[in-house]
């Protein structure tokens, strides 16, 4: 079987050199769809990831049109260019993923300030447990990513890497694939981004917690400890309702900032 297949590819050896290419553009999409925000999403079953990654790998490569003197050419580092190429698209994954954290950072804060930090389920996108509140602003920051073109950009920014990575190299060129002072930035602002979001929440609960404290000491009598657990809950869902709008101009400004990223 060995010898029928070796002779096949002599025969053709453009077959041969579209099922080494797609064996490597196969590698980057799977890298790609496991970080990058909506196709990274447990919800999504493996068969439909599978069944997009091989007709995303099919159309590429047959746009890719690889040449037989690569294909020879690389033959000796395979496994090199297979793990190289799933590198490459899982960083352009992650670099998407960041910016959706610094949502997810903004509702961490809002929910521990609310009181909410006992109201958790499982998120099956990390197998992890999260609260509710971070959980609505992570789809809402989805929400908001898709609505902007954020697909676009990612299916942009995958297939210029190809550009900047070929299939057969042997080195990541880091500073042509992503802009490294966007990068810097957006990791840096992540905290800064969350507090810009929960600022709002945390300056209202504080001051109710002020007004509480003044309570307690004119009316020890009153149970402040109790009234706490009952007012910041609805107290920062009445004012997360009234500045709903204002934080979702503030969220897609922030998408429209980093869209040029990769």
């Amino acid at each position: 079987m060995d010898s029928f297949y070796t002779e096949l590819f002599k025969i053709f050896p453009a077959l041969n050199a579209y099922l080494l290419s797609g064996i490597y553009v196969f590698a980057r999409v799977m890298g790609f769809f496991r970080l990058a925000p909506v196709f990274n999403r447990k919800e999504i079953p493996g068969m439909v990831k599978l069944a997009l990654a091989l007709m995303f790998t099919v159309i590429l490569t047959s746009f890719l049109s690889p040449k037989v003197p690569d294909i020879l050419a690389a033959k000796d580092s395979m496994l090199l260019s297979i793990v190289l190429n799933y590198a490459v698209g899982a960083i352009i994954g992650y670099m998407a993923q960041i910016i959706l954290l610094a949502i997810e950072a903004g509702a961490d804060m809002i929910n521990m300030q609310m009181g909410l930090s006992s109201a958790m389920v499982l998120d099956p996108t990390t197998s992890s447990q999260v609260s509710i509140l971070t959980k609505l602003f992570a789809l809402l920051g989805l929400l908001i990513f898709m609505e902007l073109g954020g697909l676009y950009w990612l299916i942009h920014a995958f297939l210029r890497s190809f550009e900047i990575f070929p299939l057969f190299a042997t080195s990541i060129p880091l500073l042509e694939l992503i802009n490294m002072d966007y990068l810097i930035k957006m990791t840096s602002n992540v905290l800064y981004m969350g507090l810009q979001i929960a600022s709002p929440v945390l300056l209202a609960t504080l001051g109710q917690d002020i007004i509480l404290g003044v309570i307690s000491k004119t009316a020890p009598q009153v149970n402040v400890f109790q009234l706490s657990f009952l007012f910041k809950p609805v107290f920062g869902a009445a004012i997360l309702i009234w500045i709903m709008p204002q934080l979702l101009g503030v969220i897609n400004d922030y998408f429209l900032t980093y869209k040029n990223i990769f």
